[in-house]
């Protein structure tokens, strides 16, 4: 986000962070079986509310979860008190981290387009390079990207669409979200402003307004950003299932290694 909003600010936003996700993007199946692959605890950065993390803790991996939001943090953990699991929860910027004594984990990863938030190629180098880093020898990163076509940029002109209305269970209110976003060719970045509305049918809503800079990222840039970390990828898919990565992909999913000690 480009703003650090107050805390009743970030809380509402971190709540309708969840309402905006709850239809299953079909990521997790793809992090439980990397999960089960590899040895050692599991390593989330920019966790979030925990919509991955609290999975993984229920099918019985140790994880960490890493955040700059306490908004995000706190409902992570509330979400694991819920589920009846433990989570280890850390407030700190993913870029530059450096978690104490800690270079163990069996599995490392940044979901759901978690990259492209950090709107500059070093601060997603610097991402890359904090997975790899906290990986043990032979430790599994997996990475995953939106990849907009030319239809969809050529939308990203300012323009305010509705993306949907939604009752929020936490509230008992109706949630509409609308977006504009604008793209910047010369940078490859997308500023991108959300709208929340919510109130009750007839009375006047209540607005929470979000704005995020994305840094678009290509296929061979993620393989190149993997690459500069001293990560050897393994798989560069075009989806979850892990199906091979070809022209139209809307996604990339990129599985790599941390190479093992000779």
């Amino acid at each position: 986000m480009l703003d650090r909003p107050d805390p009743a600010t970030a809380a509402a936003l971190a709540r309708l962070y969840d309402l905006d996700l709850v239809d299953d993007p079909g990521d997790l199946a793809l992090y439980l079986a990397l999960a089960n692959r590899s040895d050692g605890r599991v390593l989330e950065l920019a966790v979030g509310s925990g919509r991955a993390a609290v999975p993984l803790a229920s099918a019985g991996h140790r994880v960490t979860g890493v955040d700059r939001d306490p908004a995000m943090l706190e409902r992570a953990a509330a979400r694991a008190g819920r589920a009846g699991v433990s989570l280890e929860l850390v407030e700190a910027d993913i870029v530059g981290l450096a978690l104490r004594g800690v270079r163990d984990f069996g599995f490392a990863f940044l979901a759901l387009n978690s990259l492209m938030t950090l709107g500059t190629r070093a601060a997603q180098q610097a991402a890359l390079q904090a997975l790899a880093d906290h990986l043990a020898p032979g430790g599994i990163a997996a990475v995953d990207v939106w990849l907009p076509d030319a239809e969809d940029l050529a939308r990203y002109d300012g323009r305010v669409i509705l993306e949907w209305p939604r009752l929020d269970p936490d509230s008992g209110r109706i949630v509409t979200k609308t977006g504009s976003a604008q793209y910047d060719a010369a940078s490859g970045t997308v500023a991108l402003t959300t709208l929340f509305e919510e109130g009750g049918q007839g009375e006047p809503p209540i607005r929470w307004v979000r704005h995020d800079r994305l840094r678009l990222v290509s296929a061979d840039e993620l393989v190149a950003l993997a690459d500069g970390a001293g990560l050897e990828v393994e798989t560069l898919a075009g989806g979850y299932d892990l199906e091979p990565f070809g022209a139209g992909a809307e996604r990339a999913v990129l599985v790599a290694r941390r190479p093992s000690r000779g």
